[in-house]
């Protein structure tokens, strides 16, 4: 059976939206950490506006990118939504119940990643469907903006292992408790 692995970037105040902020952070510490998630996954799960956030920058981004813009561009998608209805970019659009969906996709296939997409976390993480939390936080506050968990969430997590870039990013990994 497959795992869902949540890789979320946040701030100290626990935004997610926009993470321009990131940018001063990044560096080939996370850049080899991201390499090597996205390289253990066999598909992304993705909301909507993640899905067309990526697939309009990262076909650009290939060349650049090297062997992480081929994985990206070239991997399967599986997309949570309900307004898009022509799938581009190796998408496949989940039918139905988004909860019976992902079920049915842990037991068919290897790790499935999801990167952003928090409305999608949020509704996996009240159905004990991800196994497991990878969060970047981020050394700063911003004061503003979407955060990663919706009012109601709950879920007791246990530390799995950490990390600290040089730039001050925690890198943490948690599992459900």
């Amino acid at each position: 059976m497959g795992k869902t692995i949540a890789v979320e970037y946040v701030t100290l105040d626990g935004v997610f939206e926009e993470p321009a902020w990131s940018g001063p952070y990044f560096n080939d510490e996370l850049g080899a950490w991201q390499s090597s998630n996205l390289m253990e996954a066999d598909a992304l799960l993705l909301g909507r506006r993640t899905y067309e956030g990526f697939k309009a920058a990262w076909p650009q981004m290939e060349e650049a990118t090297g062997d992480f813009g081929k994985k990206m561009n070239g991997m399967p998608k599986y997309v949570a939504t309900t307004t898009l209805t022509e799938p581009e970019w190796n998408a496949e659009f989940l039918q139905g119940d988004v909860v019976e969906a992902v079920t049915r996709l842990k037991t068919d296939s290897g790790p499935l990643l999801i990167n952003g997409s928090a409305s999608l976390v949020n509704l996996l993480t009240r159905h004990n469907l991800i196994d497991e939390y990878r969060i970047m936080v981020y050394p700063v506050v911003v004061g503003e903006g979407r955060k990663l968990w919706d009012e109601g969430t709950k879920v007791a997590l246990k530390l799995s292992s950490t990390f600290t870039t040089t730039t001050g990013v925690e890198v943490l990994t948690y599992l459900p408790a």
